[in-house]
């Protein structure tokens, strides 16, 4: 999903005034930017100018990823041909065949009715949404492929470097580094640029191993501090909680994970207006979290990140939607570093490291 234009604005102002304190420089942002697409990159190209002035000044790292965008390819396909089965199930459309082939989804639909009312469903759903545009082929005898378009699959991976650049400055940020400037560097490349910083293995190695995301279930057979102190059940351990740092005793297999899910976000809880990370699941997740949820009502489960207990709500009825919040006395800040945890979890495969570099200050040899 495509960050809406205020968000990025926000996260640029951000970035700005972080840029402002480490390098003692006032940006001052025009009131233009947040009506106009274009400012952001017009933006985030006078930080770049700006950022490398101070490179060639005081030195620094410069450090190149490049997102999986192979491993985009195979979700985004592998979550058309779950949209495609929920659209066959739900519109009671008779079906052989589907499967995953050459970058595309491919069945058979012997009644010329049922193809039309599949091509119609599929448009409507993807309405407005040009990274969801397919295209959808009739090979003759009911065969029908469908694909994504290649304007459908740029946008996709656009909204995946947005992502993963959203993830790069909450995770630096988290970890107490002063982040200068992140960059979109190409279709598929992100440019880290640190000032001042003189040993970038330090900041790769956060990026070295992927967050861990789980939905577990909770084990309501012990007290937690009882297996604290004890011995816990076979298949459980006990994890800390992110704020409340209380034990919970929870499974260790993971019921979801990170993969499951197609999106998450900061935002504010409709009654109270407190702080909150919501999420939404791809096809797949969202089919085992309303078979998980419709199994074990009146059970509370835990948002897991990182061996770390962010909520444990229990579960009041069946949860079909595929999408859900995350409450648990957040401030602002906490909520958005949860969300864009949450992201990393689910972002296609690992980053891949390309190039890090230290430039030595002006005058320096």
């Amino acid at each position: 999903m495509t960050m809406p234009l205020r968000d990025r604005i926000g996260r640029l102002i951000a970035l700005l005034a972080v840029t402002s304190v480490v390098l003692g420089l006032a940006i001052a942002l025009p009131r233009a930017a947040l009506a106009e697409d274009s400012q952001f990159d017009k933006m985030r190209a006078k930080i770049a100018g700006f950022v490398a002035d101070k490179m060639e000044k005081l030195g620094g790292s410069r450090i190149v990823y490049k997102v999986d965008s192979d491993g985009l390819r195979e979700s985004v396909v592998t979550d058309l041909r779950d949209d495609v089965y929920k659209t066959l199930r739900e519109g009671k459309i008779a079906f052989s065949g589907l499967a995953i082939r050459d970058g595309g989804v491919e069945l058979k639909i012997v009644d010329a009715k049922g193809r039309e009312e599949l091509k119609r469903k599929l448009a409507s759903a993807a309405e407005g949404l040009p990274s969801h545009a397919l295209t959808v082929t009739d090979g003759g005898d009911g065969l029908v492929r469908l694909a994504p378009t290649d304007a459908a699959s740029a946008a996709r991976l656009h909204d995946l470097v947005e992502d993963a650049i959203a993830m790069i400055e909450q995770r630096l940020k988290d970890a107490g580094i002063k982040l200068a400037s992140v960059q979109p560097d190409g279709a598929d490349r992100i440019r880290i640029f640190l000032p001042g910083e003189m040993d970038p293995g330090r900041v790769t190695a956060i990026f070295a191993r992927k967050v861990r995301v789980s939905f577990r279930l909770v084990d309501l057979s012990m007290p937690p501090e009882q297996a604290q102190s004890g011995t816990p059940p076979a298949g459980t351990e006990i994890l800390l909680g992110f704020k409340d740092k209380q034990p919970y005793l929870v499974a260790k297999e993971s019921a979801l994970d990170g993969d499951d899910i197609s999106y998450a976000g900061p935002g504010f809880a409709s009654g109270t207006k407190d702080p909150i990370a919501s999420f939404r699941f791809n096809g797949r997740g969202t089919r085992r979290f309303a078979h998980i949820t419709a199994e074990n009502v009146g059970r509370p489960f835990a948002i897991v990140l990182d061996d770390r207990v962010i909520s444990a709500p229990v579960i009041r009825e069946p949860i079909t939607g595929g999408s859900g919040q995350i409450s648990g006395n957040f401030t602002l800040e906490e909520a958005n570093s949860v969300a864009m945890l949450l992201r990393a979890g689910s972002l296609p495969g690992h980053l891949a490291l390309v190039e890090q570099q230290v430039i030595q200050p002006a005058g320096k040899p």
